[in-house]
């Protein structure tokens, strides 16, 4: 396997990922399951969250267990994925609203496959998908409007 992008800062950074204690408000792991719908949602509440935290980008990373945080591999194939006959990337843009940056990034750890979902911070306004707003609550993805002091802060 050839993966599309390699750096050593790449794989520095899943690992200091990997190494704190718990997921964030601005970090989620996956070993393999992406279902479009769930991404998309994360895309929303994880770049939400990234706002409220003041950071520059949240992730959302596959190949690592949630509990341990340990590298283990995913078959989970970004480039290939489709919704329909919509390429992934090209879907969950045209669903976000207003739009914001994200960037699919693949290679090998340890001889295992890690994708890692790059999100850019929301900025002005809270980043929708498919006309709802989510947000993070410690580890949770639950739907902004719930939570009314954070959507004001937002």
């Amino acid at each position: 396997m050839n993966p599309p992008y390699h750096s050593d800062n790449f794989i520095a950074l899943v690992r200091e990922l990997c190494s704190l204690p718990v997921e964030t408000e601005w970090l989620e792991f996956k070993r393999n399951r992406a279902d479009a719908e769930q991404i998309g949602e994360y895309l929303s509440a994880l770049s939400n969250s990234a706002a409220l935290a003041n950071k520059p980008h949240a992730y959302l990373i596959w190949g690592v267990d949630n509990e341990t945080h340990c590298i283990v591999g995913t078959d989970f194939a970004p480039r290939e994925a489709k919704v329909g006959n919509e390429e992934l990337e090209s879907w969950l843009l045209r669903l976000l609203n207003p739009k914001i940056s994200f960037r699919f990034l693949e290679t090998e750890i340890d001889g295992k496959r890690v994708v890692l979902l790059e999100i850019g911070r929301a900025y002005r306004h809270p980043v929708q998908f498919r006309h709802n707003e989510y947000i993070r609550i410690g580890s949770i993805k639950k739907k902004l409007r719930d939570f009314p002091e954070k959507e004001r802060a937002l």
